[in-house]
């Protein structure tokens, strides 16, 4: 698997598409599951990937390298994320339906979800934060990712999203409580 600094390389030097395989290669699965733990949704993580490799391989030749490319992808990741969840609850309320209640209904329904059930109730009470919360937990948490690269991707002091993530752990840890 080629490094970030070789993808680049690659496509600079005008072999677009084999540079483009190479990005999808590496970053197809982490994306997907990065995406999936805000959505729930098999599909929408579907959909959500396909229009982020969109909106990186159109933003590739203004990419400066004045971040990492593993930052820069996972920022339009999480934006893009992050805006097709504001618009889904703007549906929502149109529908006088909560976003956490359908997010946390589409945990219960997922055929494809195979954890036990507090990795289920872990899932539910994650769904319950806020978006920035809910993205700091995630990278944090699940993607292991330093506060540094985190705050590249969501433009955020370290400092801050520290105490994001602790925030967001003591919330998760009170809905826990509540269930067991």
């Amino acid at each position: 698997m080629l490094s970030d600094r070789e993808i680049m390389s690659v496509y600079r030097s005008g072999d677009k598409d084999r540079a483009f395989m190479a990005l999808m290669d590496k970053y197809r699965e982490r994306l997907y599951w990065h995406i999936r733990r805000f959505t729930c949704s098999h599909e929408d993580t579907d959909d959500l990937l396909q229009e982020t490799f969109v909106k990186i391989w159109t933003g590739l030749p203004g990419f400066r390298e004045d971040s990492h490319l593993f930052t820069w992808i996972y920022r339009i990741a999480t934006n893009e994320t992050l805006n097709f969840l504001r618009k889904k609850k703007l549906r929502c309320l149109l529908n006088a339906v909560s976003l956490d209640d359908l997010l946390c209904s589409k945990i219960e329904s997922d055929p494809y979800f195979n954890g036990n059930g507090l990795q289920r109730e872990l899932h539910k009470a994650i769904q319950k934060l806020p978006p920035r919360q809910k993205a700091v937990f995630n990278m944090r948490y699940f993607d292991d990712m330093t506060y540094d690269e985190i705050s590249e991707i969501l433009g955020t002091s370290p400092g801050s999203l520290k105490a994001s993530y602790h925030h967001a752990y003591m919330k998760i840890k009170e809905e826990l409580k509540k269930i067991f």
